[in-house]
């Protein structure tokens, strides 16, 4: 993401993003992705093509500050009353909505409009964020928890891979999978 997609200044810089953001959105539902071009947004969202192409440079970084955007949680994540259930319905909830296909166009979309990476840097801080509300909540509850980069790389990186690479058979089943062996349960065959 570019230093100009990540300034979220007030006043009419941020009506433009957010009118923008509005007309990609609906773009996108009524006409499908094929259909959008730079000035079919523009277009729709009452502003020039050049007020776009000087913000987001070009439709691909467009697509990716609007994906990052709908990628961002809208609510902290639920308490179920111990760690493991509260890690478990996250991760269900995670894998449900990211193998969805509209949560892997959007990730697509973040990474591919993101030459420097710094989206899939908002992504990945997204998940630690709520994974840092379960594990302060556990830690209040007094629960030995994990750091959060361990939760990391065991949970969520390997869902990632899989959405990214390998998305067939991804279900509840394996996001239980991967928080049970976080707690260090034996995997089949390491007995």
């Amino acid at each position: 993401m570019s230093t100009r997609q990540r300034v979220r200044p007030g006043g009419r810089s941020a009506r433009v993003q957010a009118s923008v953001h509005t007309a990609v959105r609906e773009l996108l539902e009524e006409r499908g992705r094929e259909a959008l071009t730079v000035p079919l947004v523009a277009q729709h969202a009452g502003v020039t093509p050049s007020t776009i192409y000087r913000r987001w440079g070009n439709l691909q970084e467009l697509l990716s500050d609007v994906a990052v955007e709908r990628l961002r949680p809208d609510a902290a994540p639920e308490d179920h009353g111990d760690l493991r259930s509260d890690l478990t319905a996250w991760a269900e909830q995670f894998l449900d909505e990211m193998t969805s296909a509209s949560g892997r166009a959007y990730v697509r979309d973040a990474l591919l409009g993101d030459p420097d990476g710094d989206n899939a840097g908002q992504c990945s801080a997204y998940a630690a964020e709520q994974i840092n509300v379960i594990l302060a909540r556990a830690a209040g509850r007094e629960e030995n928890t994990p750091d959060v980069e361990t939760a990391l790389d065991r949970v969520v990186a390997p869902m990632m891979y899989r959405i990214l690479f390998r998305p067939a058979g991804l279900d509840a089943a394996y996001a239980r999978r991967l928080v049970t062996e976080l707690f260090g349960a034996p995997r089949k065959g390491d007995r």
